[in-house]
């Protein structure tokens, strides 16, 4: 659509990647990106850990700004998820802890992922896009420091001109063909959902953040890998981190250390109301990690300050609503189980460019487009959102034997080598 006039609402990762992606693929649109936060407000510095599948860093390739992340990244070469046994399991040490293993090697790609921070994401896709409005200010616009007040439908049918729009509101009214709300927020940051609108659902779970280091790796184990535990409170996670600037043994890639320390991003969930950490020291709380862990992740040998944040799940039933359009967290706020919300924010998006595409000028053409926007995009946004809903819904069922049931289901996941590697391009690329 080449006279497309499109404000972006959010200059996260997915609001940048969509503007970034739209400014390539439609060289006669408008587009402005809105943001509340000032273009130097230094968000480089964020430290929060985002975990990308193969597609989102194949996405960042082809706009051109994964070779300025990838320094600060570190790759992941093998996923390993295993169930913590409950403590009459536990009690018989001769029964196998139950494990799934996923390596990069046996789905035939150099990488399942990455790892990288927030800063480390955000400040090269923002330095694109300001690169780009630099060069062609005529038609592409940058409005940091600028929130937006309000969204509101405007023309439509019943419209003389029959040309539908949407206001946007940010100090001054200015109407665009379409808006993309791609500004989300965390769940405890959201107004509930309700049916028909939406779903919504809180946990009543607590994810406990921040960064451990473990010994060094040594043999199977050296793989840079993500590790997931289930545990009978909730999941915790372990994301490698790359290596410290100063670390002397660095690996060559920048994806961890050859032979030294290693560091990892912690995401730890327990239950909200008998929570076993928030009372706990540093000393304390690595103590009770080391027992946590399956003996394959090695031993922790360090722990930061940790933070904490409710989880819940928050999701739009649709996705388009007139000419507004929401994508990643402002339209799926997911559980960090499966460690995917900002990968199904950039398909969203990737799917919306080229949605818009084949639109002509036209405004049937238009809606149909996004017509065709929402129903693509429902297999993989819906597949995911149920999936990681009952996964973490099943750490608070009081049900005898669903502990020992999921982890037969690991068990079997194991056992199954194709049914493993099309779980793995599920997770690398969504359901498509």
């Amino acid at each position: 659509m080449s006279d497309l006039r499109l404000a972006v609402v959010g200059a996260g990762p997915v609001g940048l990647a969509l503007a970034l992606h739209a400014a390539r693929a439609l060289p006669g649109a408008h587009i402005t990106v809105f943001d509340s936060r000032p273009a130097d407000h230094g968000v480089a510095r964020d430290p929060r850990t985002l975990a990308l599948s193969l597609g989102s860093v194949q996405e960042l390739e082809r706009l051109g700004v994964w070779a300025a992340i990838a320094p600060a990244s570190a790759p992941i070469e093998a996923v390993h998820v295993s169930q913590q046994q409950p403590a009459l399991l536990a009690a018989l040490a001769r029964l196998p802890q139950p494990e799934l293993l996923i390596t990069a090697a046996e789905c035939g790609v150099a990488q399942l992922g990455a790892v990288a921070s927030y800063g480390a994401i955000v400040a090269p896709l923002q330095a694109a896009w300001l690169a780009a409005v630099a060069r062609e200010p005529q038609r592409l616009t940058a409005r940091f420091g600028t929130p937006v007040a309000a969204l509101k439908a405007v023309g439509g049918p019943a419209d003389a001109s029959g040309d539908a729009g949407v206001e946007v509101d940010a100090g001054i009214a200015e109407r665009f063909d379409l808006a993309v709300v791609a500004e989300g927020g965390v769940f405890a940051g959201q107004p509930r959902k309700s049916f028909p609108q939406g779903l919504s659902s809180d946990y009543r779970q607590t994810a406990w953040v921040g960064q451990v280091t473990l010994e060094a790796a040594h043999g199977p184990s050296a793989a840079i890998t993500a590790y997931e535990r289930f545990t009978p409170q909730g999941p915790a996670a372990l994301l490698p981190l790359p290596p410290s600037p100063q670390d002397p043994q660095a690996g060559p890639h920048g994806g961890g250390p050859t032979d030294g320390p290693r560091r990892a991003a912690l995401v730890w969930c327990v239950n909200t109301d008998a929570d076993p950490v928030a009372a706990l020291d540093d000393a304390q709380r690595l103590a009770v990690l080391n027992g946590v862990f399956h003996p394959r992740t090695g031993r922790l040998t360090g722990i930061t300050p940790l933070k904490r944040f409710a989880l819940g799940m928050n999701a739009e039933r649709t996705l388009v609503d007139g000419r507004t359009v929401r994508i990643g967290n402002a339209a799926q706020t997911l559980h960090p189980v499966a460690g995917q919300g900002l990968n199904l924010g950039l398909r969203d998006a990737h799917a919306l460019v080229a949605a818009l595409m084949t639109a002509s000028s036209d405004t049937g053409s238009l809606t149909a487009a996004l017509s065709r926007v929402e129903w693509q995009r429902a297999p993989d946004r819906w597949a995911l959102i149920a999936t990681t809903d009952f996964l973490a819904r099943s750490f608070a069922w009081p049900l005898p034997g669903l502990a020992s049931a999921r982890g037969l289901g690991l068990a079997a996941l194991q056992s199954l080598g194709p049914v493993r590697r099309a779980l793995a391009r599920r997770m690398m690329f969504g359901w498509r």
